[in-house]
């Protein structure tokens, strides 16, 4: 049986100030629960019977119900197994010749959470973040990468000094209207790819930062969309790349 008290605890790490003070987040669902149970300790579980019976070895389990779970769910149909996880301990920053990701002020979750799991498909194990992006461990973001914010490293930094501490040579990429066609262009096998804001792109002073400036080419003929969504765009690029 749940209580009111841990209803309360629940519903308050909606909020990023919450989730802070109290060092950790929510995951729900058995995909996304299973992936992280693989690295993470969970402080506590709520689940079904039905999830239980499952999952025997995993300790630390509350059997609740369908309308238990409801009541603690950020989901609008929960699904069987609730989990509050400890804040991950940010990684040290070691650059070497990898590709990855940056996003500059990425503000929907949804796209975040797609981006981090385009990530982890095309093999980029560690995303850096303004500090203006979307918070990583809202339930939205943790949802919406269907697990795969238990293989992807989030590293919040102040993004500008990051890629101005680059090693001399390192490549930063970055989509932009007046970039060259990505398809023709040499891109090499490492690097960091930047991704913009939804509504603005790349900010003023991060692309001072690029050093290799691409465009992904629409094919329309006549009137077509103004842009592509960021999470699309950075499949695109991501896609790309390793193509190569």
């Amino acid at each position: 049986m749940i209580t009111k008290k841990q209803i309360k605890y629940i519903r308050s790490l909606e909020q990023k100030k919450n989730r802070e003070k109290e060092g950790v987040f929510v995951a729900e669902g058995p995909k996304v629960v299973g992936d992280l149970l693989k690295g993470l300790q969970p402080e506590i579980i709520f689940a079904t019977p039905e999830w239980h019976i499952q999952h025997p070895s995993v300790g630390q389990i509350s059997e609740v119900g369908g309308d238990e779970l409801r009541k603690i769910s950020f989901l609008q149909h929960p699904q069987q197994v609730l989990a509050v996880f400890r804040l991950p301990t940010p990684p040290a920053t070691v650059i070497d010749k990898r590709l990855y990701l940056a996003l500059d002020n990425i503000q929907d979750p949804g796209n975040l959470g797609t981006i981090i799991r385009i990530a982890d498909w095309f093999g980029i194990d560690t995303i850096f973040c303004s500090t203006d992006t979307a918070d990583a461990y809202n339930p939205k973001v943790v949802q919406a990468t269907m697990g795969s914010i238990a293989r992807v490293q989030m590293v919040y930094t102040d993004l500008e000094l990051f890629l101005g501490s680059l090693p001399a040579g390192f490549p930063v990429y970055g989509t932009l209207l007046d970039g060259k066609n990505i398809y023709r262009e040499e891109l090499s096998t490492h690097g960091i790819i930047v991704m913009g804001n939804e509504g603005n792109g790349i900010s003023g002073k991060i692309r001072e930062k690029i050093t290799n400036r691409l465009f992904i080419p629409d094919f329309h003929q006549g009137e077509t969309a103004d842009s592509l969504n960021v999470a699309i765009a950075a499949a695109i690029t991501c896609s790309e790349f390793r193509r190569r």
